[in-house]
């Protein structure tokens, strides 16, 4: 038993001795995980000092970049869009001040065919199809000097009509329909040209665009001409987003009182031909650049959009041989007849 007791001093030692090292391990592993916190530290501080610095070096370019060179498309971006999702109410103020503004432009605006009396009118806006009121304005007069009564024109030959209106474009169909509605007067209303839409429609080569035209003009009852220039507009101005005639009509005159409808069709036919034309409209010339969704898909510059101006506002004639006094007054021109010089 005495020999076993340093065995038991020994044993205390070495635990000692291992506590020691344990400790020592410890506290060595806590000095390395400083280290190496204060390492990433560092690392960190470094990368905020590489960040800060690259900022304050990217400041001078964006100060250099052009801002101001910007300004005129944030102009030409309020210019143009109204809401996307403009309320029906919205639509209808929007579509009469455009209206409006309009009628202020073209205060003269007219029926641009040349006639006397309801009988050309209606031939004259059936040979109006596929080509200009110009040519047709320039190729009536002889016509209407030959057959100037529906009677005449039913009993004419068509080959000798033919000859005249040649210069019209798909003159032997134009041929047939106004020798067909001239027999159509006679044999159904006596000669005389109806003045209600569901006769008109009766006739030869005469729809509702021809009928309304007629009767608002021929006649003073309102109608919506939904022509071309009148369809490229109203679906430009976002006022309806429909492709069939008929139902741009219903569409449009929805949004206007009835009795606006004939002068609101000129205005609107009026600016689709001198200003907001189909290839290149003049936007920077446009009255109406604010109100328009569609600004800025011509040419916006004033000054290049001044050049595409048509008709009188560029100084050219106007389409008619004889053109209402008011329209002359403001310094429109009458057109040329057919093979006179400029």
């Amino acid at each position: 038993m005495k020999k076993a007791t340093p065995a038991k001093k020994t044993t205390a030692t070495e635990a000692a001795t291992a506590v020691k090292k344990t400790a020592a391990v410890k506290k060595a592993a806590a000095v390395k995980k400083t280290a190496a916190v204060n390492r990433t530290a560092a690392v960190k501080k470094a990368a905020v000092g590489k960040k800060a610095a690259a900022a304050k070096t990217a400041v001078p370019a964006k100060k250099a970049a052009p801002a101001k060179k910007a300004a005129p498309a944030k102009k030409t971006a309020a210019v143009a869009k109204p809401p996307s999702a403009e309320s029906h109410t919205a639509l209808v103020r929007r579509a009469r001040r455009i209206d409006r503004e309009l009628a202020e432009v073209y205060p003269y605006a007219h029926p641009e065919l040349d006639f006397e009396n309801p009988f050309q009118l209606v031939v004259a806006t059936v040979l109006s199809a596929q080509t200009t009121d110009l040519r047709v304005n320039q190729t009536t007069p002889a016509l209407f000097a030959k057959y100037p009564t529906p009677e005449d024109l039913a009993a004419a030959n068509p080959e000798e009509v033919e000859e005249i209106l040649r210069p019209t474009g798909f003159f032997r169909a134009k041929t047939k329909s106004v020798i067909g509605l001239s027999k159509g007067l006679v044999e159904q209303f006596g000669g005389e040209v109806p003045g209600r839409l569901e006769d008109l429609v009766k006739l030869p080569g005469v729809g509702r665009k021809t009928a309304f035209v007629v009767l608002g003009n021929a006649f003073g009852r309102p109608g919506i001409t939904v022509d071309t220039h009148f369809q490229r507009l109203v679906r430009r101005w976002q006022w309806t987003d429909q492709t069939d005639p008929d139902k741009i009509e219903a569409a449009v005159g929805a949004l206007f009182p009835k009795g606006d409808w004939t002068d609101l069709s000129h205005h609107v036919i009026w600016h689709g031909r001198r200003i907001c034309h189909a290839r290149k409209p003049a936007c920077g010339a446009c009255p109406i650049a604010p109100l328009c969704p569609a600004y800025g898909e011509g040419e916006t510059d004033p000054e290049k959009a001044k050049k595409l101006l048509k008709y009188e506002k560029g100084g050219f004639p106007g389409q008619r041989l004889n053109p209402p006094q008011a329209y002359l007054d403001a310094g429109g021109k009458a057109a040329p007849p057919l093979g006179a010089a400029g």
